[in-house]
């Protein structure tokens, strides 16, 4: 099971942090020859501050994201179901503590806020809830995931769900397995043990490592894929990135395969809190040379960007190493019924949102600075995912499928969602990237699959 020496974490960032320039450039001229990083390596490169290794580790960055993911960025949205809590986190506007009106959505709530996510366009959601053994158990969390997979609304259905709840057992996990959810994600929020027991006093989710040890339940009750995050503000950056990797490495080690993604949430305003108390929030440009760390250090696990950050600061993440933003977010308990129902009344949620534009705002925005919009979720269902998916990542060959899916779920967003503007748009897109495409027999089946959705049909993948 997981364990985390915090005292090689701090013997590596003193080291580092005592390190000369050549040794930092040694580091650099590493990840640029795209060899495997170790430990120090990475406590090396976040010691960084001369500009002109920081703008090699950006371009390094850039040249990987684009190797292996090429210019695809996949959307989805986060769905929360429920607010009540039983911990009392500090930084988290659903803390126990806080007095608020508590709800969890019934079924026919959650497939209204479907039917409003799928009105947008989305296929993968982000389920959410808080920790509450008896107004949010398992067989709740179960319900919901059938409500969701079950509605349908026109051409629109939710095709993926991944799941963010707390930290459980391993026939919990195999219940959640059973009902085909994509990705189990959990925030270890801190890794450093005395913060995060500070951060969490008094309640379920006291136990730091029944907390850390969770991905190891998920992956024994056949849970392939798990997203990892730190939440950025809590505690000394370095040494929650030297955790993560740590706990990446551990995962790989006695499963074979890492983290398939890793978020990216830096500490925000909340109900209940002010951030005045954090001494360790982030400013932008540390934050950016994060992003651009972990894209170097792990090449081809997602990195996710939430609508915590501005419509900037995504847009600039995105050079460096992001692969997965969300659009259109809402952390409100039926928050998105109610938006659009009444657009002008605001709505709280479990913390404050920078960027507000709709999912064709986003995705016209990524078309524009050259991207393509990808809703694929075909890795789930052919079977694609844990030690498969990195096989083919590493391989090279996923290329033949990521692509050409990011393609045809653009154009089906374009044909039932779009608007003259994004036809324009992307029918260039379209037409530029297939005749990218090199593999002759992979072109045709894209050609053949585009004439097929332009007549009616949808949901076709490689």
């Amino acid at each position: 099971m997981m364990q985390l020496n915090h005292n090689a974490i701090y013997e590596l960032l003193e080291k580092a942090k005592q390190s000369t320039y050549e040794q930092r450039e040694v580091a650099v001229k590493r990840a640029e020859n795209g060899e495997t990083l170790d430990y120090f390596d990475i406590a090396l490169l976040l010691e960084i501050t001369e500009k002109e290794l920081l703008d090699r580790i950006y371009k390094t960055a850039g040249e990987i994201k684009r190797k292996i993911y090429g210019n695809r960025i996949v959307l989805f949205a986060p769905l929360y179901v429920s607010n009540f809590c039983v911990n009392n986190c500090v930084y988290c506007g659903f803390q126990h503590c806080n007095e608020m009106p508590r709800r969890r959505l019934t079924r026919e709530e959650i497939q209204q806020e479907v039917r409003v996510l799928e009105r947008m366009g989305h296929k993968r959601l982000a389920l959410e809830a808080g920790e509450d053994p008896k107004n949010c158990d398992i067989q709740y969390i179960l319900d919901a995931l059938d409500a969701i997979y079950e509605t349908k609304l026109d051409n629109g259905s939710i095709r993926r769900v991944n799941v963010n709840i707390a930290a459980t057992t391993v026939e919990e996990y195999k219940m959640l397995q059973e009902k085909g959810i994509g990705t189990y994600i959990l925030f270890q929020e801190t890794y450093h043990k005395p913060t995060y027991e500070a951060m969490h006093p008094h309640c379920r989710k006291s136990d730091y490592d029944y907390h850390l040890t969770a991905f190891d339940r998920a992956m024994q009750a056949g849970i392939e894929d798990v997203g990892a995050g730190v939440l950025f503000g809590l505690h000394d950056p370095k040494f929650e990135v030297l955790g993560l990797m740590m706990h990446n490495a551990h995962l790989e080690e006695r499963f074979g395969v890492g983290f398939h993604t890793i978020s990216m949430p830096r500490l925000k305003q909340a109900e209940g809190m002010s951030l005045k108390d954090f001494p360790y929030l982030l400013d932008d440009e540390t934050f950016k040379h994060l992003v651009a760390i972990l894209r170097i250090a792990v090449p081809y696990t997602g990195i996710i960007m939430s609508t915590r950050e501005t419509a900037e600061m995504r847009d600039e993440v995105l050079r460096y190493g992001v692969s997965q933003i969300s659009a259109g977010s809402n952390t409100e308990i039926g928050g998105y019924k109610q938006e659009e129902d009444c657009p002008q009344q605001p709505v709280s949620g479990q913390f404050q949102l920078s960027d507000e534009r709709r999912p064709l705002e986003v995705i016209k925005s990524l078309i524009e600075n050259g991207y393509i919009p990808s809703y694929c979720t075909a890795c789930y269902r052919q079977g694609r995912t844990g030690d498969r998916f990195m096989q083919l990542a590493k391989s090279g060959t996923i290329q033949n499928t990521c692509t050409p899916n990011a393609l045809m779920t653009l154009l089906e967003y374009m044909l039932d969602y779009g608007d003259p503007e994004l036809s324009s748009m992307g029918e260039t897109l379209l037409l530029n990237e297939i005749n990218k495409i090199e593999n002759p027999n992979v072109k045709r089946i894209v050609n053949r699959n585009i004439e097929r959705m332009r007549a009616g049909e949808r949901d076709l993948f490689l």
